[in-house]
């Protein structure tokens, strides 16, 4: 098995076939993009405090320090006395499944078609362009993703979700105290549940869309841009429910103390409509119109 320990920068290519791919973190930064070639690189551009250890073993990359396990990953995490920093980047191919544990670090992914994991503390992760399924789990840091289009799942004590341009067919979100905002792109059928306690929820939806809409919150307050949703609920609790669309889909929102708010997204302009006139000539008359 191939095997080495990493003590200062350095880059490395590997030529075996690459399948899965496995980072664990503490400081610094993580960069994984998918491509098209058949093989793997891996650059470490900065690296201070204990060395890492990257090994290729059946398929798979693993990048990681010697005494950080994925399992139990998250009490791992709360350890103070780590002195370590590390900034990785890596090309794999794109159908290469991604698993990745931070702590504050910052990570990003992008062109991946397999399924994509993410675990952190008090980092920032951005995703875009994920074709797989996403799961991504998260304590502090923020996490947001644009163009997905395989299912995604999210929980999170006090970290943001924010979701553009999102395509995903499935979204579960569970929060804390984070937001949790989804702008979907795309129309028909939506399948959505989402969850906070104290923080607040947005959906943003484009026309048009089917599905089932329950909403509700214990204590927050709710806006809605819909008129085929009835707004009400009894005292102590309000509820905005009905149908867009056929009601294909189904989208769920529930909050204990936080706001709901269902936004209408604006139409997509027609490619196919005639452009306007450009009356901006120098030839064009100008003065004021009386």
């Amino acid at each position: 098995m191939p095997e080495w320990s990493v003590a200062e920068p350095l880059k490395l290519t590997f030529d075996e076939p690459v399948t899965s791919l496995h980072i664990r973190l503490v400081n610094g930064a993580v960069n994984v993009v998918g491509t098209e070639e058949p093989g793997a690189r891996l650059e470490v551009s900065e690296l201070e405090g204990e060395p890492l250890d990257v090994s290729l073993e059946d398929g798979t990359l693993t990048v990681s320090y010697r005494d950080l396990f994925w399992k139990d990953f998250h009490r791992l995490l709360h350890r103070s006395s780590w002195r370590r920093r590390a900034v990785v980047s890596l090309a794999v191919p794109a159908g290469t499944a991604v698993q990745i544990g931070t702590v504050g670090a910052a990570t990003v992914v992008s062109g991946i078609k397999a399924r994509t994991e993410v675990q952190g503390v008090n980092g920032d992760t951005t995703l875009v362009g994920l074709a797989g399924p996403v799961t991504a789990a998260t304590v502090n840091g923020a996490v947001e993703a644009q163009a997905l289009t395989g299912d995604l799942r999210f929980s999170s004590v006090g970290g943001d979700l924010t979701v553009v341009e999102g395509s995903s067919p499935s979204v579960r979100a569970e929060s804390v105290t984070g937001s949790v905002m989804i702008d979907l792109g795309r129309t028909g059928p939506a399948d959505l549940k989402l969850s906070n306690v104290s923080g607040e929820i947005a959906v943003r939806l484009p026309e048009p869309t089917d599905a089932e809409v329950h909403a509700d919150t214990a204590a927050g307050s709710i806006s809605n841009a819909f008129e085929d949703l009835r707004v009400g609920g009894r005292p102590g609790t309000r509820r905005v429910t009905g149908r867009l669309g056929a009601g294909r889909g189904r989208i769920r929102a529930t909050t204990v103390s936080g706001s709901i708010a269902l936004l209408r997204r604006p139409a997509a302009a027609d490619p196919e409509a005639p452009e306007a006139p450009d009356n901006s000539s120098s030839d064009a008359p100008t003065g004021k119109v009386l």
